[in-house]
């Protein structure tokens, strides 16, 4: 999954970004309200942490201006701000959840990993479909009881295909999901990393469309 972090406190979005590296994220920073706005216009996100407090533009402005170009991807708001009404006004500018400052990242983890799975129509706590269950505290996938290890990239595309059963899923959709954004989206590593998780999770599990990309859960 990917995940833009719109933070102006360089020290905390240096850790908070390591952090959700680690938990299986690709993570985008963005310093300030202008630059913000411009990723979440141009890229595809699965869910955007964002700071009330941006400098060149709040964040609260920033949210409203998505939502006016339809762009509905869920927005967890981390502020310090924790007045009652500030965060009425957050939700109803379309904000999806709310965090005050200090916090905990294991709620801030868990809150995301729900919004991310209800965005998708996934209220279940657990990810699973097709035999599968993915265990997303210790990156790994669950096959007929037996937990096998997965790499980051292999955690991240199982999850995003996941969430898509069924929908063919290009390699550059793939990539935009699965990278953040200053690495490498060859498509050809791509289908190196598909193959990888073919031999971990069964070859009938993902189905390759030729000239379109790849299809989870056919078992044809």
């Amino acid at each position: 999954m990917r995940v833009l972090l719109a933070e102006d406190n360089n020290q905390l979005a240096v850790r908070l970004r390591k952090d959700l590296l680690r938990c299986g994220f690709a993570v985008d920073l963005a310093g300030n309200g202008v630059d913000a706005e411009h990723l979440g216009n141009e890229e595809d996100y699965d869910c955007v942490i964002l700071d009330l407090g941006l400098p060149q533009r709040p964040g609260l402005e920033v949210l409203k201006n998505w939502r006016k170009r339809r762009k509905l991807m869920p927005v967890l708001i981390l502020t310090g701000r924790d007045a009652w009404h500030e965060k009425v006004e957050g939700f109803r500018a379309g904000a999806d959840d709310y965090m005050a400052k200090p916090f905990h990242f294991e709620e801030l983890l868990a809150r995301l990993h729900a919004l991310i799975r209800r965005s998708h129509g996934h209220a279940l706590p657990i990810l699973s479909g097709y035999g599968l269950s993915l265990d997303e505290d210790h990156q790994t996938v669950i096959h007929d009881g037996v937990p096998c290890a997965l790499s980051g990239v292999e955690f991240r595309l199982l999850r995003y295909m996941m969430l898509h059963p069924g929908k063919v899923l290009s390699k550059t959709e793939l990539g935009d999901h699965i990278y953040a954004n200053d690495s490498d989206k060859d498509s050809n590593v791509i289908e190196v990393h598909v193959n990888h998780l073919r031999n971990k999770i069964g070859k009938h599990r993902i189905s390759t469309r030729r000239g379109q990309g790849y299809v989870f859960g056919e078992t044809d």
